[in-house]
């Protein structure tokens, strides 16, 4: 009778320990993002609001896009991450690849055209528009007039001036991309952008480079002159004091979206999505402006005109251009190693 009633203490004692450590479950939200500042906000920002209001704890885990779509390949199957935040270019993989769940109740009346994703299996957080970064003293000084198109990058005056970030970076494909379509072509034939490219653009570059703070180093140091850049980095170093201003080309600029979504897996925790539509609250993405000089998504959040100067915001939100993704995500490693091969010899 005594060890009837121990197997069923025990047996009791191991329910009620799986009860606790599942329920503990339910309360955690593993969260994988960027790393640095947007990591600070976060942390500072938006998960102490959330934990008060849902009371849930999150699990920040930092790393750049594609090390979160490797994560997300590694788990397959057993996922740990409930929702996932990365540009856009790893979000339509992360999509392709079946690790995004459709956000239910999106307020798609409130989402600007360029945050929006097909079926709704993620959405912007904020915009940066890719264009032209230009050091304003070194123009007036030379008596030149702002860049206005992307055809500019071929003046023969910004040769070993301009700075471009390689292909394997948004904004060096972006570039490409351009030059082909102002070229008879586009991301289903990429022909024109790569001979554009070696023959008109390349003797103009005086650096192909990825690293931001190398990027602001070439400016400062008076080596680059002119680069293709996005609005939220311009807007961080003009807040520097450093005389650079951003354009957004006649031709348009290009949408770089920083991109979140609820990761599919079973029994998915609800609180996935609320995190998720935390984000394109209109007082976090007031947020997110201010810290990062993203373009808000959502309609209704009010920015300082400081910000509203360079980001994509109003019309110029609604006007950026989106590339294929589907098309690009399939041939990019092709195009990597002819960009290597063609371009960065």
């Amino acid at each position: 009778m005594l060890a009837s009633i121990r197997r069923l203490t025990l047996a009791a004692a191991v329910a009620l320990t799986g009860a606790l450590a599942a329920n503990a479950q339910e309360k955690v939200l593993y969260v994988a993002g960027y790393g640095g500042s947007f990591e600070q906000t976060i942390r500072k920002e938006v998960a102490p609001a959330f934990e008060r209001k849902f009371g849930a704890r999150i699990e920040y885990i930092a790393g750049n896009s594609t090390d979160t779509v490797a994560k997300l390949q590694a788990q397959r199957g057993n996922q740990q991450i409930d929702v996932a935040i990365v540009d856009d270019g790893p979000m339509y993989q992360a999509i392709a690849l079946g690790f995004c769940a459709p956000i239910d109740a999106l307020p798609e009346q409130d989402i600007v055209k360029s945050a929006r994703y097909k079926d709704n299996k993620a959405v912007g957080i904020g915009l940066v528009g890719t264009g032209f970064m230009y050091n304003t003293k070194y123009f007036a000084e030379k008596g030149w007039t702002a860049p206005a198109s992307w055809n500019d990058l071929k003046d023969p005056k910004y040769k070993k001036l301009l700075v471009i970030p390689p292909l394997n970076n948004t904004y060096g494909l972006h570039t490409l991309v351009m030059m082909a379509r102002l070229n008879g072509g586009g991301e289903n034939n990429i022909d024109p952008g790569f001979r554009v490219v070696k023959e008109q653009v390349a003797p103009n570059v005086l650096a192909f480079e990825p690293s931001p703070g190398k990027m602001t180093e070439l400016f400062q140091s008076g080596q680059g002159v002119i680069a293709v850049w996005g609005t939220g980095r311009v807007k961080s170093f003009a807040d520097t004091g450093f005389p650079v201003d951003f354009v957004y080309p006649k031709e348009g600029a290009l949408a770089l979206l920083a991109s979140v979504c609820p990761v599919a897996k079973p029994n998915a925790s609800p609180l996935a999505q609320e995190f998720v539509k935390m984000l394109i609250e209109p007082d976090l993405q007031s947020i997110l402006a201010r810290d990062y000089g993203y373009g808000p998504v959502n309609r209704k959040a009010q920015i300082a005109d400081a910000t509203a100067k360079i980001a994509p915001v109003g019309r110029r939100a609604e006007e950026l251009i989106v590339v294929d993704w589907d098309v690009i995500n399939q041939k990019r490693d092709e195009w990597n190693k002819r960009w290597t091969r063609e371009i960065e010899r």
